[in-house]
């Protein structure tokens, strides 16, 4: 039976990702429950199992293909009979795939069909006739030059996708990514060399992200200096003690087990809001989310219920999550549920910033390098927090617990 394996659900909220690694070739058999592809879809990586045994017969995807949700994947001769959960393409579209599956050569992937009413992508024209193109006037907004400038783009060669004869920002992306296919990932401009590089699903979900949060939420950051002198001799002190039980006990960590804390004194910052309906949501769990800088860009794990933990537990856990977030094996699980944010930069250095509140969350605590002052070892602390439901007098109150219970841990025992 043949099979036409289409891209299944991939969770909440998520349409499309990037392919990383198609794992089979035409070809190949394949058991139930086996790995076909590699994904990245949001901030997540996971592999996509095959839903039958069989023998692969056509692959419809490449490595780099962004492919959306209902997308056909592979076609597959089934041994098992057991239908795709997706839906099944039409019979014509079958009778093509199984067609194309007994070529001796492996098709390239299928394109989307467009619809009726869309005009087909224009192709960049031929350098021949740059000269004509270059003379007749074009009709294009101030932001769409400006683009064609920054790519280094003759706008008054770029062929308008609509009937109105308006050049748009995607008819000069797609004229910018169709010169680079045919010549090179580098071409000169007037201002000089440019190359053109996909984003990364990561990139994608971070770029959607953190424009939502900044243009939905009223940012105000307020900072504040740690004396963090008495709590590093306490952390040297009690650091083998953590390494005889696998863990490296940071100042993150430590970190972790204050915000959980002072959370539960100031249950406004461990809330959420819903606009329409006025209501915050007070959450009773404490989860803290760590930004994790990778190769791949920015990732936000979540350590669950850091409230019920030892700061010990609580390092095994940061490794845990940092080692998965650099090698690409954070799940989507890891990634959701976060009730209070923490960004640490004080490994690469620097001191104030204004950290962008991760939605939904209300806010977030950024941490610089400490540096020595008058003998004493400083820490630089930015909270970030949402003003519609934080005021500034809470704001100020909020930071300076975390500053009182860094440099007298003992609070934490008496209030936290």
């Amino acid at each position: 039976m043949a099979v036409e394996f289409k891209l299944p659900e991939l969770g909440e909220n998520i349409e499309s990702g990037d392919v990383v690694n198609v794992l089979v070739s035409v070809g190949d058999m394949v058991t139930e429950g086996q790995s076909l592809l590699e994904l990245e879809a949001g901030k997540a990586s996971m592999e996509i199992p095959s839903p039958v045994t069989g023998a692969i017969t056509a692959v419809h995807i490449a490595n780099g293909d962004t492919v959306k949700v209902g997308d056909l994947a592979f076609s597959i001769d089934s041994e098992t009979a057991v239908p795709s959960p997706a839906p099944e393409a039409p019979a014509e579209k079958t009778e093509v795939a199984a067609t194309a599956a007994a070529e001796p050569e492996v098709a390239a992937p299928m394109p989307e069909v467009a619809a009726p009413a869309e005009k087909p992508a224009p192709v960049a024209p031929k350098p021949a006739s740059a000269p004509s193109a270059a003379k007749k006037a074009v009709s294009a907004a101030p932001n769409v030059r400006r683009l064609a400038r920054e790519l280094g783009v003759d706008i008054h060669q770029v062929v308008p996708s609509t009937d109105g004869g308006r050049i748009s920002l995607e008819d000069v992306k797609r004229f910018a990514k169709s010169s680079m296919e045919g010549g090179g990932g580098n071409r000169p401009s007037a201002q000089g060399a440019t190359r053109v590089e996909k984003m990364s699903a990561i990139r994608k979900a971070t770029l959607q992200h953190m424009t939502h949060c900044w243009t939905t939420i009223p940012h105000v950051t307020q900072q504040d200096w740690a004396d963090i002198t008495h709590l590093d001799d306490l952390r040297k002190r009690f650091a083998k003690k953590a390494e005889a039980e696998g863990a490296k006990l940071t100042i993150t960590a430590i970190l972790v087990k204050v915000a959980a804390s002072a959370l539960k004194v100031f249950p406004n910052f461990n809330c959420s809001i819903d606009p329409d309906s006025a209501e915050i949501i007070y959450k009773q769990f404490y989860n803290i989310g760590i930004a994790v800088d990778t190769d791949k860009g920015l990732m936000v794990p979540v350590i669950r219920a850091a409230d019920q933990k030892n700061m010990i537990a609580l390092s095994k856990d940061l490794g845990e999550i940092a080692a998965k977030a650099r090698e690409g094996k954070i799940g989507l699980d890891d990634l959701k549920g976060g009730t209070f944010t923490i960004s640490n930069l004080g490994g690469i250095g620097g001191t104030f910033f204004t950290p962008i509140i991760n939605s939904p969350e209300v806010a977030i605590l950024g941490v610089g390098r400490a540096v020595e002052q008058d003998g004493k070892l400083m820490m630089p602390l930015s909270l970030s927090y949402d003003h519609r439901i934080i005021d500034g007098a809470d704001g100020a109150r909020f930071i300076r617990w975390i500053v009182e219970a860094l440099e007298e841990p003992l609070l934490l025992a008496l209030e936290g």
